[in-house]
């Protein structure tokens, strides 16, 4: 038994398949198959059913995927400790973040990399359900989102909260007022979230708590587009008032407070339990957390 083929049934684990465990770990697919056929030959048990469309752990195998995690995270914690005797601050750090928070990381990351120029940050956007996956399986150290939730592998961060305003075409009837109260949203048409995003079901909670009748126009998985179907005069919106500054002024839109302190939206940094970080990702987390200043030091 030695680490490789323990590496090779944790990512079939993740996975659920053999050949996205190959691929993740640029093997075959037949080669990611035996590597756990002789690893349950050796250990005398069952780990996989494939008999299951995908293939699942079996009782057996969830408890030795539990322990190969730690043994696994263990040898990857003394690794990079070993690599960091000279402190050094080199290699890539895997990021992936919800196209809203973009706004927030851009100068951090010039910062790392003006910092520390032997360390990279690949940086990918994805759906929230997605960055959730992306950190879950190994594919990114960090994940940056809205709402965030620990769960059994994940650990949180708190980052930011963001103040939630009302983003209306400046000929709009709420537009010069200083504060909307969330009752004066009654009847109007609203350009909303999917309802599967959290920020949706979040700002339903409120408006629902506060009896606000609201007649949803049409409904976007992202901020920007929000944004274009309000300037058309489709209607109105409750988005992050950050996300919209760059917006203000451009086809008359006008971003107006809203009387509830409810209405944050929270942002987390979220990163796998019991996975150790190396030296680059630690630097960039305290960046991003504003816990180093500006020559890097914390």
């Amino acid at each position: 038994m030695n680490t490789e083929a323990l590496r090779i049934f944790c990512e079939v684990a993740r996975q659920q398949s053999f050949s996205g465990a190959g691929k993740k770990l640029h093997i075959t697919q037949s080669a990611a198959s035996q590597a756990v056929q002789n690893l349950e030959r050796d250990l005398g048990r069952q780990l996989i059913d494939r008999s299951r469309r995908p293939p699942h752990l079996t009782p057996a195998g969830e408890r030795f995927y539990d322990g190969c995690r730690e043994v696994l995270d263990s040898l990857d914690r003394a690794v990079n400790g070993l690599k960091e005797l000279d402190h050094e601050v080199a290699g890539a750090v895997s990021v992936a973040s919800i196209y809203s928070v973009g706004l927030y990381h851009t100068d951090v990351i010039r910062r790392f990399m003006e910092t520390y120029p032997k360390a990279t940050i690949r940086l990918q956007y994805l759906r929230p359900n997605l960055v959730v996956s992306a950190v879950a399986q190994d594919d990114a150290t960090f994940g940056l989102v809205s709402y965030p939730k620990e769960t059994r592998e994940l650990a949180v961060i708190p980052w930011k909260e963001e103040r939630m305003v009302l983003l209306c075409p400046a000929s709009h009837r709420l537009a010069k007022k200083k504060k909307v109260k969330l009752k004066e949203l009654d009847a109007e048409p609203m350009i909303a979230f999917d309802r599967d995003l959290t920020i949706r079901k979040h700002l339903d909670t409120i408006l629902d708590r506060e009896k606000v009748d609201l007649r949803i126009a049409m409904e976007f998985d992202n901020i920007e587009t929000i944004k274009q179907a309000v300037e058309v005069g489709a209607g109105i919106a409750i988005l992050p008032e950050q996300t919209v500054r760059d917006s203000l002024g451009k086809g008359g839109l006008v971003a107006v407070a809203l009387d509830s302190r409810d209405m944050v939206r929270p942002l987390g940094i979220i990163h796998r339990k019991g996975k150790p970080l190396t030296l680059a990702a630690h630097k960039f987390r305290d960046l991003l957390t504003g816990k180093v200043g500006e020559n890097g030091t914390g």
